[in-house]
Parts: C-alpha cells; structure tokens; sequence
C-alpha cells in the first residue's frame, strides 16, 4: 500500500497507520472508464468549457490547499491560499466571476496572527466570513479567524491553551473548513492533539465548536487509533440533525449527534474526503486510496445510507495510465443537474512532459495532472469534463505538500469555480504556485439560501445574480415580503404558512430556484 507523505512543512508529520482488523472492506464495482466531453445530464446543453483565470505568483498568494471557494454577498468568490503573500504565510483573496482576484489579507503569524490557511472559508449567516490557520495564532499552533468582506481579520481563538504533559488539550493544527449547524454554532475540527492520545503518543484531533461571536469550546470529543486521526475534511450536518466527519490517518467515517457520543461507522482503504448528503438522503464521498493496477483497493467514489453499508459507484484507473483519473482527495459536491461533480489529483490525459516535476508525483506509479469529473447519484459512467495539463494547474506537489483536496463550488451563475495547489505558470521556491479555474457545463443560474433551514418570521439571505428588480420572493410557494440588497443579495424573512421546499426569485429574465430545499423547522 503507498504510504502517505508528511503532510506539511516540517511541522505536522503524518504516518501511515496499518488497517484495523475490523476494517470494512469496500465492494469494488470496477466500471470501465468512458471520457467523454460532456455531462450524461448536460447532453442537450453546452460541451464543457474550462478556462484558466488566474496564476498564482507568490506575492498574490501561492499553493491553495485542501480548499473550495465560498461565494459572498456580493456575488464575489473567497478563498485561501496556503504560501505567498506579503510574509509568504498565506493569503485571503477575493475573485470576480471573471477572474480578477484581489488578494484581502496577507498572514503575519504569531503572537497576532495566523499562518498557513489549509482550509477554505464558510459565509456565516451573520454575512461575515470564518476560517483556521494550521500554525501562527498567540502559541503557533493554529488559530480561527473571523473577516469582514472588506478583509478585516479578528483571531477568535489560539489553540494550545490547554496543555497536558506536552500535549495540546484543546487540539492544534485545525486543517479542515468550519461548517455552521442549524442552531447557528459553528462546528470544526483540529488535525492534531486532544487528551485521547496523551497516553499512546498518537495523532489524535478534535471536534470543537464555536459560537459566532467567538467563544470556543475545545474538544467536544478527542480523536484516536480506534475512531480515525487527523480529520483533514469538513464535517457535515445531515438533514436529520447528526453530524459525519471522516479521517485521514485511521481512514474513517464516524457521526456524532449534539450531547452524544462520537461513533465509528465505516473504516475504508485510504484517506477519506469530505461527505455531502444529496438530495436523495444519502450520503457520498470519495476515497484517495492505492490504486487497482498498483495492487490497491482503489480510489474510488462511494455512497451509503444512514446505518447502511458503503457501495461504491465508482473505481478509478481501471485502464493503464489512469486516463478517468486517480487519487479524488478533494470529495464531491452535487450540482443543479442532481449530478456529483469532483476533481482527482492525479490521471488523465496530459503528464505535463515532466517540467520541473510539473504532473510526476514523487513515488508515485501513477502521473498525470488530474481532471474534473461528474458522475451520477447511482453511479455507473464517469464523464472526465476535463483533464489538467500542468500550465493550466495540477493538485499534486513536488512532495512539500502531500496530495491537495481542493474542491468545486457551483456559483450561483451556474459555472464551476476551484483552485489547484500546484501547476501553472509561475514558480515560488521549488514549485509551482497553482491556479484558479472556471467550468461552465452550461448549467443555469439559481439562488442559494443562508441558511437553509430557520423557523417561520428568520431572517434568510439569499444569494444569486442578476437580481435587481426581482418582484416576488416565495417559500414553497408562500409569498414572502424581501427586499433587494443589491444585484447578488435579498434579505427576507421566512412567512406564516411557509412548508419545506424550494425558495423561488422572480426576476425579470425569468424564475430562479434554490438549490436546494430550504427547511422549515417547527
């Protein structure tokens, strides 16, 4: 089995952990791989259209990683880079649609500061942004920051407060993105420390929560051997209440519920990236294990009830070379067209002819520099909208930094936005910088809401384009009084009578719907 790499600079090691006897092996569907140009869905629709919009270049920031963008208020997309800037400890940049990006803030590092933002930012419904840093804060060992839109940044908490025999109580290192519950707390996790490990030495890690205003409670639960290490990927709250989270070290999914106990569900054969519960109920992710014709159990994509058993939808690098891609760090995010869109850091079609290492990853049997992918809800063709050719990006790395998971986010134009860790044009110290794209599958435009569940009389942003001069705003058909922020926000309240479903924006050009039901609790 390929072992894992160091996952940081010098200051957080990883080590491959030998599988748990108990550890569930998944089925292997192994489907051919069929590239084709366009989504099964999006056939009547426009060819994929992919388009480079930025290369990183060290003073604009350097490398995102394990990052998906976050559309703001102002229709604007947000996100992290891990290197560069002003002190080469990593940035907070803001992007037009079209591609201007201005980077917001530069990290400075400790006493004050953050450094090394891994993870991408979440909107809270409070309309401010919310993100960690791996190091920097008051101890330097990784703290959570609040942002205005304007990039103004506040660090709420400093981990390492807590210290038992040498060990960060309250954890450190918090590598994956906040996510906000339904009773408005917001909900993380650190990669390292916790007082479940003081005893063995073990990688350990947390889940915390955090409240908007910033008060932090540490350690709801300490990660272990047992229940999976080092948490890399946002946790998800399902539509029933639970919270899933999975690992990295210990290759895991495990749940929780609010005042219960942390349970492992599944162990699987690799890393394990984010989860994402699709309209459907159930849940899918992705696996970024050994490889099939490596003598692996396989990258694959995966799916599973609440209480039931993974299936997998998919096996990659069923052919020689990999051409449908290998090693989806990153997960998967469901789109408007009800399909699963992901990235894989490695595959397809183009090497990069090997250019300052440009899409050979090191010790690697598999090259390639990636591709964007969509696959149905059950699964069978995967369709490779687009494979990386190193000038355009690449997620993988010169072996500085293991394997990126940088993911999609749908805008609310309908268009495809993410980052990659490495690739492109310009080149900081001994790797190349990364970039930002686009993919347009010819998807249209909708609203999304913030936050997508509240009681009647809430208040509700919702988030879209072009929606100066909209004349209705309705709940499942409910009328509600809104009103227009500006062309990409409306403020409104949730009204008598209101049902779950979906929220609808009359516009002059015509209706726009969320993406997805906006649930109305009692």
């Amino acid at each position: 089995m390929r072992k894992n790499k160091p996952k940081h600079r010098n200051w957080i090691s990883r080590m491959h952990l030998p599988m748990a006897s108990a550890a569930l092996v998944l089925a292997a569907v192994l489907v051919p791989a069929v590239i084709t140009t366009q989504s099964a869905q999006a056939q009547s629709l426009l060819a994929p259209v992919f388009k480079k919009l930025v290369n990183f270049a060290g003073s604009n920031g350097a490398n995102p990683y394990n990052m998906s963008l976050v559309q703001g208020r102002d229709g604007n997309l947000y996100g992290t880079t891990f290197a560069g800037g002003a002190n080469s400890l990593g940035t907070v940049f803001k992007l037009t649609p079209i591609g201007k990006l201005t980077t917001l803030h530069s990290f400075a590092g400790p006493p004050s500061d953050g450094a090394y933002p891994e993870a991408g930012l979440v909107l809270g419904s409070n309309g401010i942004f919310y993100g960690t840093t791996v190091s920097g804060g008051a101890n330097g060992f990784g703290a959570v920051f609040s942002m205005s839109q304007e990039g103004v940044v506040k660090i709420l908490y400093s981990f390492c407060q807590e210290v038992t025999t040498g060990n960060c109580d309250d954890g450190n290192a918090p590598e994956a993105p906040l996510i906000q519950a339904t009773n408005g707390t917001f909900y993380g996790t650190t990669s390292s420390g916790g007082t479940a490990c003081i005893a063995t030495g073990c990688t350990g890690g947390t889940v915390f929560s955090m409240t908007p205003a910033g008060k932090l409670t540490p350690a709801l639960f300490s990660l272990d051997d047992e229940s999976g290490m080092a948490p890399a990927a946002a946790l998800v709250q399902a539509s029933n209440g639970d919270f899933y989270g999975t690992t990295y070290n210990g290759q895991t999914v495990f749940d929780f519920t609010l005042g219960g106990p942390l349970n492992l569900l599944y162990s699987l054969d690799g890393p394990v990236g984010a989860l994402v519960q699709a309209s459907n109920g159930n849940f899918y992710g992705t696996v970024a294990g050994t490889l099939p014709n490596n003598g692996g159990g396989g990258s694959t994509v995966f799916s599973f009830t609440a209480g039931g058993t993974p299936t997998t939808l998919y096996s990659f690098c069923a052919q020689k070379g990999c051409p449908d891609g290998a090693d989806p760090y990153a997960g998967v995010i469901q789109a408007t067209d009800g399909n699963l869109y992901g990235t894989t850091d490695l595959g397809g079609a183009f090497t990069g002819g090997g250019s300052n290492g440009l899409c050979l990853e090191d010790a690697e049997l598999v090259d390639g520099c990636g591709t964007i992918f969509e696959i149905g809800t059950t699964g069978g063709t995967l369709n490779t909208l687009h494979s990386f050719n190193g000038k355009d990006g690449f997620n993988g790395t010169d072996g500085s930094l293991s394997l990126g998971g940088n993911g999609l986010v749908q805008a609310t134009n309908g268009t495809f936005y993410g980052t990659t860790v490495s690739g492109g044009t310009n080149t900081e110290g001994d790797m190349r910088d990364g970039t930002v794209f686009s993919l347009s599958v010819g998807l249209g435009p909708f609203v999304k809401t913030l936050p997508t569940s509240g009681k009647v009389a809430a208040g509700v942003m919702i988030l879209g384009t072009d929606l100066t001069g909209a004349t209705s705003v309705t709940f499942n058909g409910t009328a509600a009084a809104f009103s227009v922020v500006s062309s990409s926000e409306i403020t409104t309240t949730v009204p008598t009578g209101a049902t779950t479903g979906t929220v609808q924006v009359t516009t002059s050009s015509g209706t726009l719907s969320s993406n997805v039901n906006f649930r109305v609790s009692p």
